[in-house]
């Protein structure tokens, strides 16, 4: 299976059912990107194409998770391997730019359904690419709301789909965002799922179908009558399941979600009298109410993790650590509570803490002069939020034993190891490590622990 572009500017044989990689985009520059055509692709007519972007070098992952919901819907993808959070945006936008002008010179693209797509900071430049490039549809965004509201144009609204977990700390930001979409008339979907970052063929599979309907009802692709029953029927089902089994708010979100994408092609009163009634059950009301009341108590807490780790880390306050350590056992109490809100708001808190130390790491880290102190600090935070990061416990030894800190080294050589680390090699060969190691103490530990 494959197909050949033959034209002034390239010779070129692609092959169908598989993720191409490293395509130049062309011969005077370096910039490459994969491609995946599905096999019904005969480059008759035009063809819908979805940008996927990953911005930590994992694109391939990215790619498969959308590779067999294109096959089956006829959706072509491209993801840029040049593209990454460790440049500045405008070179991302032109990195992209220029992958998307070769990709619509080699293939018959519909340029009305042309869209991007991307995974928590991947999702977050992919919302960030129609600002720029305007022939830009609609995004995918998984896990992540628009960075910033000012790139937004009324004028030149794009069809959001969103999709994140109720464990997932990006939840709250995107409840916002659709409550804001809506106020600037910007069409979008919102589907929630049960849990955390565990993204699904299912969910992947249900926003192409979105993106198919939505260029049905504006007449940008042929309407299939078979294809909007037997989604929407689909749909319904799923609705009727989750309200069955008492999840009120993810059906009523989903019940919108359907009126939304089935108003231009069916009638649909039926369920419009169905969502007023669903609004005034006790089983929704609770529900409502009692997610609002966490949502502030989140807010709260997360005010109380901003304010403490900015005066932490510019005062070096490390008796503060006791405090964070106290937060980490609140925290595992949510595991334990009965109700479902409280224990979904103890992950996304969790979450929520680790994504804020790492990007303190990462500002760190940008600064000409790095202030050691300060990332050590970091570190040993980082130990408390995620016990099980094991890089974290072997920086803070390196650099401990370099200022010959080596009663810090040999505590969290302990804690490493208590945690369930085993690996000799690396252990043995860590920087600035080789006065610890013939330490007597080093090797009191090593042997309880390694034996």
């Amino acid at each position: 299976l494959a197909y050949t572009v033959s034209s002034q500017s390239r010779q070129a044989v692609f092959k169908k059912g598989k993720i191409m990689d490293s395509i130049r985009v062309n011969d005077s520059i370096s910039e490459t990107y994969k491609l995946y055509l599905p096999k019904k692709f005969d480059g008759k007519g035009t063809w819908p194409i979805i940008f996927v972007f990953d911005m930590n070098g994992k694109n391939s992952q990215a790619l498969n998770m959308f590779k067999t919901a294109a096959e089956e819907q006829g959706y072509l993808l491209a993801s840029s391997n040049d593209i990454s959070d460790t440049i500045s945006i405008s070179r991302n936008v032109l990195i992209t730019s220029r992958m998307f002008r070769e990709v619509a010179s080699l293939f018959p693209i519909n340029n009305n359904r042309i869209y991007t797509a991307g995974f928590s900071s991947g999702a977050k430049f992919a919302t960030v690419v129609p600002s720029f490039i305007k022939e830009v549809n609609g995004v995918i965004s998984c896990g992540s709301f628009v960075p910033s509201v000012a790139l937004l144009d009324e004028k030149k609204p794009f069809y959001f789909i969103g999709i994140v977990g109720n464990e997932d700390f990006n939840f709250p930001q995107m409840l916002q965002g659709r409550e804001l979409l809506n106020k600037m008339k910007f069409p979008n979907d919102l589907m929630v799922f049960d849990g955390g970052e565990k993204w699904s063929y299912d969910l992947i599979d249900k926003a192409l179908k979105n993106l198919t309907l939505a260029a049905m009802a504006k007449g940008n692709v042929q309407k299939d009558n078979e294809f909007i029953l037997d989604n929407y029927r689909e749909n319904f089902q799923e609705y009727t399941g989750l309200k069955s089994s008492g999840k009120s708010l993810l059906a009523y979100d989903l019940l919108n979600e359907i009126i939304s994408n089935y108003r231009p092609h069916l009638e649909i009163d039926s369920l419009r009298e169905e969502i007023k009634i669903l609004k005034k059950t006790n089983t929704y009301r609770a529900q409502k109410r009692n997610l609002n009341n966490i949502l502030l108590r989140e807010s709260f807490i997360i005010e109380d993790y901003n304010y403490n780790l900015d005066e932490d880390v510019s005062t070096l306050n490390y008796n503060n650590l006791g405090w964070w350590n106290y937060q980490m056992e609140e925290l595992k109490k949510y595991d334990k509570k009965s109700d479902p809100f409280e224990r979904q708001l103890g992950k996304r808190l969790l979450g929520y803490l680790n994504a804020l130390i790492e990007d303190n790491i990462d500002i760190e880290l940008e600064y000409p002069v790095v202030n050691d102190e300060a990332l050590s600090f970091l570190w040993m935070l980082k130990t408390i939020a995620e016990p099980k990061a094991y890089s974290y416990y072997l920086k803070i030894i390196s650099d401990s034993s370099k200022y010959e800190d080596f009663g810090t080294a040999l505590f969290y050589l302990e804690e490493l190891l208590k945690n369930g680390y085993k690996d000799k090699t690396s252990l043995y060969s860590l920087e600035h490590t080789a006065l610890l190691r013939i330490m007597p103490e080093f090797n009191t530990i090593v042997n309880k622990y390694l034996k």
